[in-house]
């Protein structure tokens, strides 16, 4: 933890993150039981995305209006479909589609999606048929429909903020995500992160986002900038055994293991270590 991060912890009267293993367990009977329903490589991944832990940590809860960053195939996004229920509303954001180009290695014709998908990923998401579901629609950043301002409960930005900070100076891109973070809020609205986390002694140009990761004082600091209030930061998703070299990238680590894959032994230690070394924080927008 850096000097910045335990200050700040300090002023704000929270105590150092604890260690996964001393996290408060007793997430609602109902968010275990949407776990439990999950399919077992859903599942897998619980040992490494601590899903009750973290979402009880966020304080999210059924009947909600929640935007899930980044929602993508949706191994968030069913868990939380079927926890906030009928009387909530999942709401999908993703990239600008003018960002999409500068990842170097999207083809002409998923280019082309990303200009449909408010209307194609709602339409997916509905095709996945989640029993109870809560209401579904998205809107892409820098593009937040007026109609959508002040209206979240909470945000979950997870595995999300490095790209936007990777490609900022290209675009402004992860200043117009935290823009439309604090806009789609209500007053006192929750936001939580989980984020690839590098260590304090890495260099900042390492941690710039290009191999996944960044550094828990920047992103405090941003969003603190932003207008949030930090309001907490666990231990829930450390993994010491992540402890990349400066010639590391994030998706060398399962489940990507994208440097592996032709390599048995390589793929073997990478699935020892697990996935990524995480942090997770909470802020909140002023009442």
């Amino acid at each position: 933890m850096s000097k910045f991060i335990a200050s700040v912890l300090a002023l704000a009267g929270i105590t150092a993150p604890p260690l996964a293993a001393d996290e408060p367990g007793g997430a609602p009977d109902h968010l275990a039981a949407v776990l439990a329903a999950q399919p077992e490589a859903v599942q897998a991944r619980y040992a490494y995305r601590h899903p009750q832990e973290t979402l009880t940590f966020f304080g999210i809860e059924p009947g909600m209006t929640v935007v899930e960053a980044l929602p993508g195939g949706g191994w968030y996004s069913k868990i939380l479909l079927a926890y906030l229920g009928p009387d909530g509303t999942l709401i999908g954001a993703d990239y600008a589609a003018d960002m999409f180009p500068l990842f170097g290695f999207f083809s002409p014709e998923q280019l082309e999606a990303r200009k449909t998908w408010v209307a194609d990923w709602p339409a997916q998401a509905v095709g996945w048929e989640v029993p109870d579901s809560a209401q579904i629609t998205a809107f892409q950043f820098g593009s937040l429909p007026e109609a959508l301002k002040g209206t979240a409960d909470a945000v979950v930005m997870i595995r999300a903020l490095h790209n936007l900070a990777r490609f900022e100076g290209q675009g402004g891109y992860l200043t117009a995500a935290m823009q439309d973070v604090f806009d789609v809020l209500k007053p006192g609205g929750i936001l939580g992160v989980v984020q690839h986390m590098a260590r304090d002694e890495m260099p900042d140009e390492w941690a710039s986002g290009a191999r996944g990761y960044l550094k828990d004082d920047f992103v405090i600091e941003r969003f603190t900038a932003a207008g949030f209030q930090f309001t907490g930061m666990s231990g829930i998703n450390f993994n010491d055994r992540d402890q990349p070299g400066v010639e590391d990238v994030v998706w060398r680590l399962p489940p990507t293991l994208a440097t592996s894959r032709e390599n048995p032994e390589l793929r073997a230690a990478m699935e020892a270590i697990g996935e990524s070394n995480r942090m997770t924080i909470t802020f909140r927008k002023p009442e």
